[in-house]
């Protein structure tokens, strides 16, 4: 029996690691992703603000040697879920199972302005270019900012506000400065109270600007100002933006999307195709777009695909929890826990900061990429 799964993220990577570890040689499966490396989301923030480099943070899929994997870096060309064919530049996979976890595409075209302004921090390009930009800023107006929902990562905005008021203050320009975080919520993180208290009480103390339930609509490069959703202007000097998601076109090429993302069962992560899975941002199961949940939800999905190379039964279900550590600079990380459940309303908590989450979060990226690629993270 053939797996194809579709993308090496957390999602992509669990699904098949797990399954490697359980039956070895005597799995058919074949990862397939356009890149050839993985990198964590927090990894872009380290290098943007010169805590590491970019070298350090590139996780090559060329280490993987996984009993029954077999790794392709291609560009995929289509998808048919019916017949489970995926036709791509270097070859055609007919699967027997098809794992869809291919997240969301980020359109910075989407924002008039933005790619010319080149102000974007989630793309990894994008993120890694910012580096020279943000070492360079001698200070001024600093906005941080978001152009759309659903996005990825919903704490990154506020943590990048507080590494740049970090940064700022570490070069002694903080006072010559300011610091405006543009975000649509009414608080930073809705389902934890108690993680949005402390990010609007670091953002009180430290001077950040809090414009909430706004997003930035339109950059207009020539004179420095943004226009936001609610027809306000503000200047600024640096922008750093979360750019358009969007499903991948593959995706809604095959017809696999519904209001924009693949619909599944919120419990098996099933969709409406037999035998095809879909995890992660692509989908929209109902969770955050972050990697903690795909992984989670590859957990149920690896687990449902053993049960049927075993010939047993499965009825592991995704119970929607999370975790995200929030690096509130200065050496301190927390750690937010949250989790939704279709049909009920999500809750959340928060320990920390401390300096102990901070190690905690080392060794969260470090244990995936020893699991994942078999190395040390040096």
């Amino acid at each position: 029996m053939r797996i194809v799964v579709l993308g090496a993220g957390f999602g992509g990577l669990e699904v098949a690691t797990r399954l490697s570890d359980e039956f070895g040689d005597d799995l058919d499966l074949v990862l397939v992703d356009q890149s050839d490396h993985f990198v964590f989301g927090f990894s872009k923030l380290d290098v943007m603000f010169g805590r590491t480099t970019a070298d350090a943070v590139l996780h090559h899929y060329r280490d993987i040697a996984k009993p029954g994997v077999r790794f392709v870096q291609t560009t995929i060309r289509s998808i048919d879920p019916v017949a489970k064919r995926v036709v791509t530049d270097a070859e055609t996979l007919d699967a027997d199972i098809l794992v869809v976890a291919l997240g969301a595409d980020l359109d910075p075209g989407a924002t008039p302005g933005l790619v010319e302004d080149g102000g974007e921090f989630y793309t990894v390009s994008g993120a890694f270019a910012l580096r020279d930009r943000i070492d360079a800023f001698a200070g001024g107006n600093v906005i941080v900012a978001v152009t759309s929902t659903p996005f990825k990562c919903p704490p990154a905005p506020s943590e990048c506000a507080l590494l740049m008021d970090e940064h700022l203050r570490q070069r002694g320009i903080r006072d010559a400065s300011t610091v405006s975080l543009v975000m649509p919520m009414p608080v930073p993180i809705p389902p934890s109270p108690q993680a949005s208290q402390a990010l609007l009480g670091a953002f009180a103390e430290r001077g950040i600007d809090w414009y909430p339930e706004r997003l930035v609509r339109e950059v207009d490069v020539a004179r420095k100002h943004v226009k936001l959703s609610d027809d306000s202007e503000l200047p600024y000097d640096l922008l750093l933006a979360a750019p358009m998601h969007c499903v991948p076109a593959v995706v809604a090429e095959a017809g696999m999307a519904v209001d924009g993302w693949i619909p599944v069962d919120p419990h098996t992560l099933e969709t409406s195709y037999p035998d095809v899975y879909a995890i992660g941002d692509v989908t929209s199961v109902g969770t955050p777009k972050a990697g903690v949940f795909a992984e989670g939800q590859a957990v149920v999905v690896a687990a449902r695909i053993a049960a049927r190379l075993r010939r047993s039964t499965e009825d592991d279900q995704y119970g929607g929890l999370g975790i995200c550590y929030l690096d509130f600079g200065h050496g301190e990380v927390a750690l937010v826990d949250v989790r939704f459940v279709a049909g009920e309303r999500p809750t959340g908590g928060m320990q920390g900061p401390s300096v102990n989450f901070a190690a905690d979060k080392v060794d969260f990226g470090a244990t995936r990429v020893h699991r994942w690629f078999g190395r040390d993270w040096r």
